[in-house]
């Protein structure tokens, strides 16, 4: 059975439950044999199964009740024997002290409770299991007198509940309401209008089928079907625990909606999510391709919560995992809630201890590390190329090992000149060919008056134009600085920095009392989706921003503590280019601060921006008013 058909069997539960009460009805009449699951299991749950069921802490007199052979060994039933069955001398007692259930549960069988209970013991008193290890058998199709109303099987069954009840089945509905109504329970989403008008203008006899059909071919129907079975496999973007951090594990979601929509064979969906990393036949085209497929499904193993908080136990979570797995497997697969058996042997479903953790051997193989380190990539992974790179990323596969090799031959083969480098190296040279410890940009404000400033941008001096709104005042220590208001002035080509780049800025900076917000240094770009860095003050306290696309794809982290008002504090904030928010430091005089982790999902992707660095805002908004700045350096390689 593919997936379409299964999904679609699974819907109309209204008409398996409008089986089960049309049968109910039935079994009421005379001649019909009564069933244990339907007619006495409920009254004796009810009123008999707390002091006389699975759970021996509970249990009075040493009797079950839930248990044919225990009853009847117990002598509580005698099948087919009314006048021995003590437990319905107990129930038609009329003493308190053996009356059953005693009176201080405050619960009594009706007299109709007891009269079932009577023809059941009459009847021979068999049992049944619990309805989910009953295989489903097709039941006989109810007579019904409105034949003419009956289009298929299961109006049988609703016709029949109808009339018992005294009821005539509604009108049908209208093509327009139909349409709707079809659309929602298989795509999610009511339909395109130009596809409710194909319906309404559609002569042929089969329109309903057709319109179906296109339902079925939809997108939509995948996504929308595929999302119930996300819900199952307990899918998610996030990791769970602790920070909750970013997975990457979309692209088993995606396996799910194509395996929805190209109506995949139940069993080679339920086979390639279990173990189709182990797959070893890949079908009949057997591609590279088809094999990452089948590796992809396996994520339905992934999807498991992870941690990597500093407490826990590494092996006290692999175990966690595996229970997961076990759990989900059994739940979604087999229809038991197994979670039980982790502890004791099951009460009502047939699963011990013992055959739970033999199941959970099957999932406590992986390679999987208990601590996920708070990464969106948690070791093993597979990387999985977009459609359009397939080509290149096999190519890639093949040009590898052969560029490997050429490094290495490259290294053997420089080994000479690098030998003779080094006997002839001094620290002095070697110190000249590092990096320099000077910042980027420099930005004294010596002057303390007048409309520029000299500014040195890689150790060239230049003038920087100030605004007019910009003022000088006295700064710390007796030092020139700015009372900003609004930007200050721009620097076009400096601050560019990419997301694996580390980079610093120090400066002076005094606060006023309120709580604005603003950014004091920025490379961003509000209007691309506030694409750059910046640093920021927001309620006082120092921020960070590193922003492909706010606020999906960034990092924020914020100092712990405000800033003093109207005192000269100096700040420095760190970014290490490791592109994670663990990466930013914040401190105030020299002390560092304890970050408040605001934002954490920038991943690998491009800071960069044209617009310039600004001193006194972003480009173009965040402004800085009355607030004081001196002594500020940019660092960076």
């Amino acid at each position: 059975m593919g997936l379409i058909g299964f999904f679609l069997a699974m819907m109309p539960s209204a008409w398996a439950e409008e089986s089960q009460r049309s049968a109910t009805v039935a079994s009421s009449a005379p001649g019909v044999l009564l069933s244990f699951n339907r007619d006495i299991r409920p009254i004796l749950v009810e009123n008999c199964f707390a002091c006389h069921g699975a759970d021996s802490a509970s249990r009075k007199a040493d009797l079950r009740l839930d248990r044919r052979e225990d009853a009847v060994e117990h002598g509580a039933i005698v099948p087919g024997d009314v006048d021995s069955t003590a437990i319905l001398d107990r129930i038609y007692s009329d003493d308190p002290e053996e009356v059953m259930p005693p009176p201080s549960l405050k619960k009594v069988l009706s007299a109709a409770q007891k009269e079932i209970l009577k023809r059941w013991v009459a009847e021979g008193a068999e049992y049944e299991p619990h309805w989910s290890f009953i295989p489903p058998a097709r039941p006989e199709l109810p007579v019904v007198k409105n034949e003419s109303w009956v289009q298929n099987p299961i109006d049988r069954f609703i016709l029949a509940r109808l009339e018992a009840e005294g009821l005539s089945p509604a009108s049908q509905a209208d093509r327009r309401t139909l349409a709707r109504r079809v659309s929602l329970d298989l795509t999610g989403l009511p339909p395109e209008p130009s596809l409710v008008d194909s319906f309404l203008n559609d002569t042929q006899a089969n329109a309903y089928e057709r319109f179906v059909d296109r339902l079925l071919a939809s997108l939509e129907w995948g996504e929308h079907r595929g999302r119930q079975w996300l819900d199952y496999a307990r899918y998610a973007d996030t990791n769970g625990i602790h920070i909750d951090n970013y997975r990457e594990i979309w692209t088993y979601r995606q396996w799910v909606v194509n395996a929805f929509n190209s109506n995949m064979p139940f069993d080679q969906f339920t086979i390639l999510q279990l173990a189709g990393d182990l797959v070893q036949n890949h079908g009949a085209t057997n591609t590279p391709e088809q094999a990452l497929n089948n590796q992809v499904a396996s994520g339905f193993n992934r999807c498991n919560m992870t941690t990597s908080e500093g407490g826990a136990i590494d092996e006290e979570y692999l175990v966690l995992y595996t229970r997961d797995r076990t759990e989900t497997t059994s739940a979604v697969w087999m229809g038991l809630t197994t979670g039980c058996a982790v502890c004791h042997d099951h009460k009502f479903d047939p699963i011990s201890q013992k055959e739970f953790y033999q199941l959970s051997a099957f999932f406590n193989n992986t390679t999987q590390n208990a601590m996920d380190g708070n990464t969106h990539d948690t070791p093993p992974i597979l990387p999985v190329p977009r459609p359009q790179d397939i080509v290149r990323f096999a190519s890639l596969e093949k040009e590898m090992p052969v560029a490997k090799a050429a490094v290495e031959a490259r290294k053997e083969k420089a080994k000479p000149d690098f030998e003779a480098w080094i006997k002839q190296a001094t620290p002095g040279s070697i110190a000249a060919s590092l990096p320099q410890d000077s910042p980027l940009v420099e930005l004294p404000l010596s002057e303390a008056q007048g409309s520029f400033a000299r500014v040195k941008v890689i150790g060239k001096q230049s003038d920087l134009p100030l605004t007019a709104a910009t003022t000088w005042q006295e700064g710390p220590n007796r030092m020139p600085a700015l009372l900003l208001a609004g930007k200050a002035g721009e620097l076009a080509n400096s601050g560019d920095f990419e997301h694996d780049q580390a980079f610093s800025a120090t400066f002076w900076l005094k606060v006023p009392a309120n709580n604005s917000g603003f950014a004091v240094l920025a490379r961003m770009d509000d209007a691309a989706s506030h694409r750059g860095w910046d640093v920021y003050v927001q309620g006082r306290r120092v921020s960070m921003h590193v922003v492909h696309a706010w606020p999906d794809i960034a990092i924020k982290v914020t100092a712990n503590d405000q800033l003093k008002p109207d005192t000269w504090t100096l700040v420095s904030v760190t970014c290490d280019g490791s592109g994670t928010a663990e990466g930013v430091k914040i401190s105030y005089d020299g002390k560092q601060q304890n970050p408040k982790v605001e934002k954490n999902t920038l991943q690998k992707n491009t800071i960069r921006t044209l617009v310039p660095l600004t001193i006194g805002s972003r480009s173009p908004g965040s402004p800085a008013h009355g607030v004081g700045l001196a002594g500020l350096s940019l660092w960076g390689r």
